[in-house]
């Protein structure tokens, strides 16, 4: 019978899945959403934890082969004090948080303690792993029984709990996870106790994560080829014939930007666009906000300006954030769209314009395929005389004159609201900067010149032979001026156009 919960606080044991951040069930993401604190582990993906409310506390406590940050012991008081000060504490563990991942033990403790907890199951690396190798764990022609078992037991235990002899002899699927530093011994069970030694064999390591490395064999040959390829923890082994499926299957590994590790520089906010379409190619993307946008200082005369907005014939934006910036102003002075009057909106390019869109505004201009502010100068001086005309240009603190010198020299009245600026990045690029120096990367992304600034502000060494790849002329420009060679340029000064320069730069 449970105990009866003592506080107001919850720990909802979570599971994270194995590692792409789209497999992370609705149920974890809500527990993140709602966390005060974040208990996380080794295996979680941090893409995760952006997920948690402003100013949630997070604690990591990884551990993996022979590197505890903290014992389990230790993580189980950890959970329940933090819940019985009354937080709601989410504890976040890699794949399913009862599956050899030792929830069940920490719910107990949750229990002992009288203070309530929730069990919120995660999808396994057992079965996600190999279907993201290409490998099905079960299949009419091949298995219809499926056999999981932990590679690592109880090291205080005297004697192993698995009985070798069945296993060996069972029918179906054989998956095991956490074994790779005892495969020698694992196989040579198998076969010890009457297994083929020709039944195929695969280790996926890193599973669905960007960075995912499979390695095939059989029972007899699996060992000696992780010892020649270093092959390494975290791993999924998977044994039986229906490994034999992966030369067909194999979706994952096989999409044109696999194996690439590159490196966005967008904002954190922005970086996701540009980040989940590189990863839908397959890249092993590596996260690193150079930059940070911040209010304008001035936000009264800011203000003013848009507050005036009704009064101006046309309204101009020329990113996204000053888009973001606008409306943010905006819904603090107005609670009717209507009362942006009969101003006329153009924007650079479709990025920006699908932010306008997202308000329910049409926009008036845009140019056609330069997406560059010469581009709407030139796109203003098609469509009309602007003699006279006036124009309120919502801009960022740094942007370059070019809207305010191409109009006022065709005779416009411009009016500069500067609504936001670029700072640099100092506190939540400190993993990727680590990963950068760690495992290097194969390309850079520069989508603004100020990303590019700010990335050479962090003093971080590119890779050798990384390629570097821009958003168009304005930012290759930024990046030429630092003595550094573009190898990808976008034709279109969009995301979109980006992705697919670099498509075809690696084809």
């Amino acid at each position: 019978m449970a105990s009866k919960a003592t506080t107001s606080g919850i720990c909802y044991l979570v599971g994270a899945g194995p590692g792409d951040p789209g497999l992370l069930t609705l149920k974890g993401k809500e527990c993140i959403e709602s966390a005060d604190v974040l208990v996380y582990d080794y295996l979680c993906n941090p893409e995760h934890l952006r997920y948690a409310k402003p100013g949630t506390e997070r604690i990591y406590v990884g551990k993996k082969a022979g590197d505890h940050t903290l014992p389990q012991e230790e993580i189980n008081k950890l959970i329940v004090k933090l819940t019985r000060e009354g937080k709601t504490v989410t504890r976040l563990k890699g794949g399913d948080p009862v599956l050899f991942g030792r929830g069940a033990e920490e719910a107990a403790e949750l229990h002992e303690a009288g203070v309530r907890f929730e069990i919120v199951p995660g999808i396994t690396s057992a079965i996600a792993g190999p279907a993201y190798a290409g490998i099905p764990v079960t299949h009419r022609s091949h298995a219809s029984m499926l056999t999981i078992f932990t590679g690592h037991e109880d090291p205080t235990k005297p004697d192993t709990s698995l009985d070798y002899a069945k296993l060996a002899q069972a029918d179906g699927t054989k998956v095991f996870l956490m074994g790779v530093e005892r495969i020698e011994e694992i196989t040579g069970e198998f076969l010890k106790h009457g297994a083929k030694p020709e039944t195929p064999m695969a280790l996926v390591r890193w599973a669905t994560h960007g960075c995912q490395q499979t390695l095939v064999g059989t029972l007899a040959t699996m060992a000696a080829k992780v010892k020649e390829a270093g092959f390494k923890a975290p791993a999924v082994a998977v044994i039986g014939d229906v490994v034999t499926e992966r030369e067909q299957l194999n979706w994952f590994e096989d999409r044109p930007l696999f194996g690439k590790k590159i490196v966005v520089t967008r904002t954190r906010q922005q970086a996701s666009t540009l980040s989940k379409q590189l990863a839908h190619l397959g890249a092993d993307v590596i996260e690193l906000p150079t930059i940070r946008i911040e209010p304008a200082e001035d936000q009264l005369e800011f203000g003013q300006l848009v507050q005036d907005c009704h009064t101006y014939e046309w309204i101009v934006f020329t990113s996204p954030n000053g888009v973001d910036a606008f409306f943010t102003m905006f819904d603090k002075l107005y609670n009717d769209a209507r009362s942006i009057g009969g101003a006329r909106i153009a924007c650079v390019g479709p990025g920006t314009a699908e932010k306008i869109k997202a308000r329910h505004l049409a926009v008036d201009l845009m140019p056609e395929k330069n997406f560059v502010a010469e581009g709407l100068v030139k796109a203003f001086d098609q469509h009309q005389n602007m003699e006279n005309v006036n124009v309120l240009w919502v801009r960022g603190a740094e942007t370059r004159e070019v809207i305010a010198n191409g109009l006022t020299a065709m005779g416009a009245i411009v009016d500069e609201a500067i609504g936001y600026r670029t700072v640099a990045e100092t506190e939540d690029n400190l993993e990727a900067l680590a990963r950068l120096k760690n495992e290097g990367a194969d390309m850079i992304t520069f989508t603004s010149a100020s990303t590019v600034e700010h990335f050479l502000d962090l003093h971080v060494q590119l890779p050798e032979n990384c390629k570097i790849a821009s958003i168009g002329p304005v930012t290759s420009a930024a990046i030429k001026q630092y003595g550094f060679n573009v190898d990808v340029e976008a034709k279109e000064s969009t995301i979109p156009g980006l992705v697919a320069a670099i498509e075809k730069f690696w084809k």
